[in-house]
């Protein structure tokens, strides 16, 4: 059996595994590249494989960044069925074509600067059209039940915790008179991640192939991360401005729009504006109140009267449907709260909701979600001074903020502790993906030393013959004394708080003097208790 790594190799986007076996070729996942033009080139670029020799496809989950190329497969010429979970086969009905539209739209942009310049025109990826073409090879399967896919090839869907329906997909084939069990990871979800349930524990794999996106991070506590996003409705009343949020119209905006109403039913916020402005989120949002058996305890509870609506629905919240509307939104100048897809700024409404905010000082804008390299969210986000949006220059003036921690990934901690719970099988082989190169440099040490499991960084279109992998290092449990381990967790933690303060301080101009009083503070509390007995 083997695998080869076509996309997320080294780079957290376009993920798409191809695997080989003695009766089978399929795919896992079949994304879009997103983030700087270069990468965004592969988008156009020969898949690199026979589309007709793919027997069939897995989805993990309906982030164009892991099916958003599902279309062009299709259109190329692929014939056979793709399987995801019953959430994913929805909301892909709604992603994929949003997707086709905006490369349309791109497209006959861009081919109207050509047309200027006698340069030949340009064809989309695939146009809306195209994807809703692919939904009806598209097939739905149940969580925790085995299905047969093929005469060697059976799968088992589990909850990632990541975004609805999002999977973990445990892949078994057999072959040569034996058993070999792979699991694919998707994106994990962090535990007590609102709505969605936590990621599950498998507990047994021949091989892993895991995500790495927050490898080197560590996220804030629910409480902290909650403050935080009240702080900043409360900041932006008391500067007289609006606070936008870039948001991923699948989870994130659902994962705000419930926390806000859970902020202002328990009077921590005022009752304020919120524009949810993305065609997108609005459908995918529908779909989320079809689906409350993906709900966790606390979501659940929270419903009135069994009805899943009452988490997305308040006489403040405004789902803008029409470009009208949308124009009419951009109009308010102070007081809202804008919720706007795409989440890393790239494409649709969030890009004009900048333009109107950016320049203003009274503003905020807040990421809640990963910025890729190369995308327009990175770039604000580390601090360029201008951008160009739809063609014209626009002065970052706004106050910039991020909270990192209502990412739907887990963080270094919660990926240690997902693979932690392969106790019953231990992995030969760990392949870490889906990361940039410090993310899963820094996880590469943490399992290698922590966890005692052999660890593979695959380069883009490397391909391993699994029969052929042996075990480079055997599992060693360190037994370290109780006050050694909250030692190391202590350094982590204040590593973090450190790191924290720089970074609020450099995008909120604090003053160095207090800056490094505040700093210094922290390291006395860091020695006192990293000294105690």
């Amino acid at each position: 059996m083997r695998i080869r790594f076509l996309g997320a190799a080294q780079t957290v986007t376009g993920s798409c595994y191809m695997v080989d076996t003695e009766k089978s070729r399929f795919l896992v996942d079949c994304g879009m590249y997103q983030g700087s033009k270069a990468l965004k080139e592969n988008n156009y670029a020969p898949f690199g494989f026979a589309v007709k020799d793919i027997d069939f496809v897995l989805i993990t989950h309906a982030h164009v960044d892991h099916c958003g190329l599902l279309p062009k497969l299709y259109k190329q010429g692929f014939v056979g069925a793709s399987y995801a979970s019953a959430p994913t086969q929805q909301l892909c009905g709604v992603v994929l074509p949003d997707s086709g539209y905006i490369q349309e739209n791109e497209i006959e942009r861009k081919n109207r600067k050509l047309a200027r310049n006698g340069q030949p025109a340009l064809e989309p990826i695939y146009t809306a059209q195209d994807a809703r073409e692919c939904l009806k090879y598209i097939r739905s399967a149940p969580f925790d039940e085995t299905v047969q896919i093929s005469d060697d090839v059976k799968v088992v869907f589990r909850q990632a915790g990541h975004i609805l329906g999002a999977a973990m997909i445990e892949v078994f084939v057999w072959e040569n008179g034996k058993e070999t069990k792979i699991v694919f990871s998707g994106d994990i979800g962090n535990v007590h991640q609102a709505i969605v349930k936590d990621p599950a524990v498998i507990g047994s794999a021949d091989y892993v192939v895991m995500e790495s996106t927050y490898g080197n991070r560590l996220h804030l506590d629910f409480d902290d991360r909650v403050g935080l996003l009240a702080k900043a409705v409360t900041d932006m009343l008391r500067k007289g401005g609006n606070l936008v949020i870039p948001s991923f119209a699948v989870e994130r905006t659902q994962d705000m729009i419930y926390t806000l109403k859970i902020l202002m039913d328990d009077g921590v916020i005022p009752r304020s504006e919120i524009y949810i402005d993305s065609p997108m989120a609005v459908e995918a949002t529908k779909i989320f109140m079809e689906h409350p058996e993906c709900f966790d305890s606390e979501a659940i509870a929270e419903m009135e009267n069994d009805r899943a609506a009452s988490l997305f629905e308040d006489n403040n919240i405004r789902y803008v449907e029409t470009i009208q509307e949308s124009m009419m939104v951009n109009k308010i100048k102070r007081g809202a709260i804008i919720l706007s897809a795409s989440g890393m700024c790239d494409a649709g409404r969030i890009k004009h909701h900048l333009k109107h905010n950016l320049w203003r000082k009274e503003s905020i804008v807040l990421f809640v979600g990963y910025q890729a390299e190369g995308t327009l969210g990175r770039r604000i986000l580390e601090g360029e001074k201008k951008v160009r949006i739809h063609g014209e220059e626009v002065s970052v003036e706004a106050e910039i903020r991020e909270i990192s921690s209502f990412s739907a990934h887990a963080d270094q901690h919660g990926l240690l502790r997902w693979l932690e719970g392969f106790d019953q099988a231990l992995p030969k082989q760990v392949f870490l993906v889906h990361g940039e190169t410090e993310s899963i440099g820094v996880l590469k040490t943490k399992i290698e030393d922590n966890l005692g499991l052999p660890v593979t960084v695959p380069a883009m279109g490397e391909e391993y013959d699994l029969d052929s992998i042996k075990p480079e290092m055997v599992r060693v449990i360190k037994v370290l004394p109780e006050e050694m381990v909250l030692k190391a967790e202590l350094h982590d933690a204040f590593d973090v708080i450190r790191k924290q303060v720089n970074v609020i301080a450099g995008r909120h101009g604090q003053n160095r003097k207090t800056l490094e009083i505040l700093l210094a503070k922290v390291k006395d509390i860091e020695t006192e208790l990293a000294g105690m007995d």
